[in-house]
């Protein structure tokens, strides 16, 4: 683990919008494209709206999203309506959009028709996790049944989750698929988020945090941006 910490949030962003600007622009110049994963919620939205604003051959890159909840893409509460709305704009609105979204019964019914989008991806270029203060990850909860399914090392790219601590069914990469990336950071923002990252270095059971099965992976270092405001 590496450990960047910052002064605020505005210094991260802008210290982190660059860090992956040259990671896109390297594997572009490469490979002839790049792929990014990110994150939902409100930690990301001001990096979001920085890489949106930099110019960078997006029309190369794919986007998309390690977790979303099981939501019509309209819901207020999708974490795909947030990407479209704040990172696939301006210069950034070139860049292509996989979904973690499929009409179905529910989400375990949706995975048949959202797995092959995902798998047949190559290797992320690079993966932004966050953090709850239950050090769950992605859709990796620690209350969540599919646990166990989701942190193995065969798991399949995508599963459903339906954590009992949080609402709604879930959509989300697995273990081996985040880790099968260039580079994998940890955004976390705020000083509650501190103590979680102690306490999830402080022991080894990804079951009890699942975010311990990135931060400790033996041989994946994981790159932690801190700001505590």
């Amino acid at each position: 683990m590496n450990l960047q910490t910052f002064s605020d949030s505005n210094a991260l962003n802008q210290a982190f919008a660059q860090q992956l600007l040259t990671i896109l622009s390297t594997a572009i110049a490469e490979r002839g494209q790049a792929t990014l994963v990110v994150s939902g919620g409100r930690t990301p939205l001001a990096l979001f709206s920085t890489l949106a604003n930099t110019e960078l051959a997006w029309d190369k890159v794919t986007i998309l999203l390690a977790d979303d909840r099981y939501l019509p893409t309209s819901a207020e509460h999708s974490n795909e309506r947030l990407v479209k709305a704040n990172l696939l704009q301006q210069h950034a609105a070139k860049a292509h959009f996989i979904s973690l979204y499929a009409e179905a019964a529910d989400a375990f019914a949706a995975v048949p028709q959202i797995l092959p989008r995902v798998a047949a991806l190559p290797t992320f270029d690079a993966v932004i996790l966050g953090m709850g203060e239950d050090g769950h990850t992605a859709s990796l909860f620690p209350c969540s049944q599919q646990l166990a399914a989701g942190l193995a090392d065969d798991a399949p790219a995508v599963l459903a989750t339906e954590p009992t601590s949080a609402p709604y069914q879930r959509i989300s990469l697995s273990k081996a698929r985040l880790l099968d990336s260039r580079h994998i950071f940890l955004h976390l923002v705020g000083e509650n988020k501190y103590p979680v990252l102690q306490q999830a270095l402080a022991d080894t059971d990804p079951m009890e945090m699942p975010i311990r099965a990135f931060l400790q992976h033996p041989s994946i270092s994981i790159d932690v941006m801190y700001a505590p405001q």
